[in-house]
């Protein structure tokens, strides 16, 4: 699903035809119209779309959260490939990016991404979605609190709450911060993809947030930072290689 609008942004089979109020908020309106990315001036388009596919590139070979993950949904029978599974798209409004669950699709939103540490954390919180889509049967359109749970672990679990990106949006030194940020990012990410008052969202997101917090699949920690991801991914892979031997 889409995030929070500053930061970035799953459903029926591909093929079947979504009603209006199930697209995720309209965010992306042009999917379900037309079928196809929106596109704006071909010359900004296509120079926003090489730039969006060379970091697209870099974060799924470098960023270690990104690692884990895809390690993650390829041992759930759920493996990502790149020019299936992403899209660089420009889109409406300043959404960066969108699980979109009608094709088990990630969108990226070329016009809106504005650096390679950027494109990092909205691939990582979309491939949360992606991970969540793959393992349960989420009810992504018409139940909240399923909305509210991926949410809650994707600004968790995506490095959305790091210090760095809390020091940046002037938010910092509270009792409890970070479970403060991970509430207040995930009722932001619902309201940017449902028609629904903040009160509703709120309500949503406290009836999940213990467990949902608490669940930290794939990484088994939250991950504050890449050098714990990267100890994640080891604790993943060394994991995956004791089940196989039993």
């Amino acid at each position: 699903m889409a995030g929070p609008p500053d930061e970035r942004g799953p459903g029926p089979p591909a093929g079947e035809q979504l009603q209006q109020q199930h697209v995720p908020c309209q965010v992306f309106p042009e999917r379900l119209a037309q079928g196809n990315p929106q596109q704006g001036f071909p010359s900004s388009f296509f120079i926003n779309n090489q730039k969006c596919q060379l970091m697209l590139l870099k974060t799924l070979e470098t960023n270690p959260y990104v690692k884990l993950l895809l390690d993650a949904m390829k041992h759930s029978g759920c493996a990502v490939n790149k020019e299936r599974h992403f899209s660089c798209e420009d889109c409406n409004g300043n959404v960066s990016g969108g699980f979109d669950a009608s094709t088990s699709q990630i969108v990226l939103c070329q016009n809106n991404i504005r650096n390679q540490a950027h494109m990092n954390r909205v691939v990582t919180h979309e491939l949360i979605h992606a991970f969540d889509h793959c393992r349960a049967h989420v009810d992504w359109f018409t139940n909240v609190r399923h909305l509210a749970c991926s949410e809650v672990r994707a600004a968790n679990l995506s490095g959305d709450c790091s210090l760095v990106n809390e020091i940046f949006r002037l938010r910092f030194g509270l009792k409890q911060h970070h479970q403060t940020c991970v509430r207040d990012r995930a009722i932001l990410s619902i309201l940017a993809v449902r028609n629904i008052s903040k009160e509703v969202a709120q309500k949503a997101v406290d009836e999940v947030f213990e467990s949902c917090f608490n669940d930290h699949e794939p990484f088994g920690r939250i991950p504050h930072n890449k050098t714990y991801a990267k100890y994640a991914h080891r604790d993943f892979q060394n994991r995956d290689r004791y089940y196989s031997n039993i």
